[in-house]
């Protein structure tokens, strides 16, 4: 079954993940977490991206940007406006969950984490009806309470090589080209 991008979204959690220490901590918004990870979502034409954080003052900031780049900053830049359009801000992923399940059944969840676990659904091999959610963390990676939620946990993104830190912007585009990306020019992806 092939999966529609239109029905899968996004979540960007602040808030419960790690610390270099394990400890639940949240985490800054970054600037280019919105604009980069909404370009990803507007390019494989998802239906949306969460931005959750638990913070009042976070989440006035990223409704700050995204107002900026909706109005005034459309003249200058109107596909980095088409891409935060897609951007909703959120305190919980309660809230992501309640608002794509306003006229549908909840979406499914699934995780992803850079950690290594026994438990994991290979890219090709994730075949659900219905709407998508896909969890990504910050910090250093979900709160164990958030992996516990998603019924699905996709594989950590792996290459040759010992090093395994890249940004979660990195980490969203790969995962996203990995289910939505156009197969048709060269073979599917058969790792992780």
């Amino acid at each position: 079954m092939t999966l529609r991008a239109e029905d899968a979204y996004v979540a960007l959690v602040h808030h419960p993940v790690y610390d270099k220490h394990h400890r639940i901590v949240s985490t800054a918004l970054t600037n280019l977490d919105l604009h980069d990870i909404a370009r990803s979502v507007r390019t494989y034409n998802l239906g949306g991206y969460f931005v959750v954080h638990p913070v009042a003052a976070q989440r006035q900031l990223a409704e700050r940007v995204l107002g900026h780049w909706r109005d005034e900053g459309a003249e200058m830049n109107d596909f980095r406006r088409q891409a935060l359009e897609r951007v909703r801000v959120v305190a919980t992923l309660d809230d992501a969950v309640a608002q794509i399940s306003r006229d549908r059944k909840p979406p499914h969840l699934v995780s992803t984490a850079a950690r290594p676990s026994e438990q994991v659904t290979r890219c090709g091999d994730l075949a659900l009806e219905g709407r998508l959610l896909l969890v990504f963390g910050t910090g250093h990676g979900l709160a164990d309470e958030v992996m516990a939620r998603c019924p699905t946990r996709l594989g950590p993104i792996q290459a040759s090589s010992d090093y395994n830190h890249l940004s979660v912007r990195s980490a969203v585009a790969i995962m996203l080209d990995r289910l939505y990306g156009d197969r048709q020019n060269g073979a599917p992806f058969e790792g992780q």
